[in-house]
């Protein structure tokens, strides 16, 4: 066997799942086609729960120095100010939400971290390398490279919305491509601009639907863009165009000076029929793709890798299962948010800028899924599937710590509340919780609250941050 597992494609979705396999030690590749990596800022909002994966991944750190909060907008009409609004109020970290904001990150820089992440796991990526053709038997996933064959016992198709994967299982990509709503996105430097700190919507007078949306990028000097035009006749990806746009939505004074990324955009809304075909599997654009607004796409992406990874590393069938149940129905959901803040954008509804609890994906879940077990006769508010909330913990030497700091981990989590309750399992972590000082225990400061939970009760947690069991 060549390797363990392939991975097609090094976008977010590919680097998080690459990270996750080195880092439990199972041997995989990661191939790309193309020679460089993509260019653009693309998917720049990065959300609390996505925060929280790259907390246990290893990078938050860098992933906050490389970002900044979301600023607020100007909006304008015809060029008048009309006010100033943000997509969402800084909210401050709880035990149990340790990251509560979404931050932003040009995509460039967040897949910059992840492979230098990547390859200080010891994996690099193969540039300039496609998948050509691929076929797949009881032992495992003959895959035809443009460098030549190669065997793994899986093969994962993080290949984005044209999956070269995907098409080789003929899985069906459900949805529709609008192509009468055209948008230019761009990533330019300009100036001319007051209060360049801050982001700008310069919208039409007659139609506050279309107009040029300015967003700083941190640590650059430029800005991201999107701009909507009245018809999307003779629309191109160009500087003269987009600065023509500026000039009629009442911008005159803006002036592009470079543009260094610009595509047109279509609104795309797409679902892969299934994520798993025998021993192949497809995460992130090429299972499932969405429209920018609400920030949900590269984040989905990002959390399929999350779930896949442990379960490759296992390789139980019962877990390899689970992958399509659980995120498949995730996938779906948040195309219906991305759908609905499209729909009040294209509108220029008053609250297409606002964000709320539904963006964050801290409320993601698998309670109806197969790996969730509640033995409870009545379950409290955390049941089993949620994702494991922080809560305060105080070690033997009076120090508190938070149990996310605890969950930094490949392994599973057992907590016993009050109970000695053995773990089974090499990959199995006992943390005792009780509420007294007794030696050698965690001590209680608010986890009985948060989990809402009685003495004797234990909560089995995944490697991934999910419960699996309460008991």
């Amino acid at each position: 066997m060549g390797t363990r597992v392939l991975i097609v494609g090094a976008g977010p979705a590919g680097l998080t799942l690459g990270i996750e396999l080195a880092r439990r030690d199972v041997p995989c590749r990661i191939i790309d086609a193309s020679e460089q990596p993509l260019p653009g800022s693309r998917g720049d909002g990065l959300q609390p729960r996505t925060l929280e994966v790259f907390d246990d991944l290893g990078v938050l750190d860098e992933v906050l120095a490389a970002g900044m909060f979301p600023p607020a907008f100007r909006t304008y009409s015809g060029g008048e100010l009309t006010g100033e609004r943000r997509m969402a109020e800084r909210v401050e970290p709880t035990p149990q939400v340790p990251h509560p904001n979404g931050w932003m990150v040009p995509q460039w820089r967040t897949e910059e971290i992840l492979r230098d992440r990547l390859a200080e796991l010891g994996v690099k990526v193969e540039r300039g390398t496609a998948l050509v053709g691929l076929h797949q038997d009881d032992d495992g996933v003959t895959a035809t490279l443009t460098s030549g064959d190669t065997r793994a016992e899986y093969v994962v198709g993080t290949d984005g919305g044209h999956s070269t994967v995907r098409r080789e299982l003929g899985v069906d990509f459900l949805g529709d491509t609008d192509e009468d709503t055209k948008m230019v996105l761009f990533d330019a430097r300009v100036t001319g601009l007051d209060h360049p700190e801050l982001a700008h919507w310069f919208a039409s007078a007659t139609d506050p639907g279309c107009g040029v949306g300015l967003t700083p990028l941190a640590g650059t000097d430029v800005l991201q863009c999107v701009a909507r035009p009245p018809s999307t006749h003779d629309i191109r990806a160009d500087a003269d165009y987009a600065q023509g746009l500026l000039d009629d939505f009442g911008a005159p004074h803006v002036k592009i000076r470079e543009l260094t990324w610009a595509t047109v955009w279509r609104p795309n809304s797409r679902l892969a029929g299934t994520f798993r075909s025998g021993r192949v599997f497809l995460a992130g654009d090429a299972a499932h793709v969405h429209p920018p607004t609400g920030g949900q796409g590269l984040n989905t992406s990002v959390q399929d890798a999350y779930n896949l990874g442990w379960k490759l590393a296992d390789g139980s069938p019962e877990l390899l299962d689970s992958y399509d149940a659980e995120r498949r129905p995730v996938a779906a959901g948040v195309l219906g948010i991305s759908a609905d803040l499209l729909g009040k954008t294209l509108r220029g509804s008053p609250d297409a800028l606002r964000r709320g609890p539904e963006t964050t994906q801290l409320g993601v879940g698998y309670r109806n899924g197969p790996l969730a077990t509640d033995h409870r006769a009545h379950p409290g508010r955390v049941r089993a599937g949620d994702r494991a909330p922080g809560s305060l913990l105080r070690t033997p030497e009076g120090d508190e710590v938070n149990l996310f700091d605890l969950l930094r981990d490949t392994r599973w989590t057992l907590l016993a509340f009050d109970a000695d309750v053995p773990a089974t399992g090499a990959h199995i972590r006992p943390l005792r919780i009780t509420r007294g000082r007794e030696e050698g225990s965690l001590t209680d400061v608010d986890a009985y609250e948060t989990y809402d939970v009685t003495p004797g009760t234990a909560v089995l947690i995944r490697p991934d941050g999910y419960i699996a069991t309460i008991r």
